[in-house]
């Protein structure tokens, strides 16, 4: 995976199916992907993200009540997770 992308991870399918529509709603590019083994979630599906739209992304998940187990950005030994108040770099 491209270091510019990110990783959303949920916990359950609906609600990943849910983040996909709002998503996909809202014209961000997204890619649904399987969640790496490295992440720990219920849900085996995840939602793939450029870097760049971490700050919409962040604020349909805030306002529309997303539940998700994180969001991540790959490091040099896994994925590392990225707080929800951390601006897009």
């Amino acid at each position: 995976m491209n270091e510019d992308w990110l990783v959303m991870a949920f916990d359950s399918t609906q609600q990943a199916l849910r983040a996909e529509m709002l998503l996909e709603y809202a014209e961000v590019e997204i890619d649904l992907c399987p969640t790496p083994k490295e992440i720990t979630a219920g849900c085996a599906l995840s939602i793939q993200f450029a870097r760049g739209s971490f700050g919409k992304v962040r604020e349909i998940v805030i306002s529309e009540s997303v539940e998700i187990r994180g969001i991540f950005c790959r490091g040099e030994e896994g994925y590392d997770p990225i707080s929800l108040e951390e601006e897009s770099r």
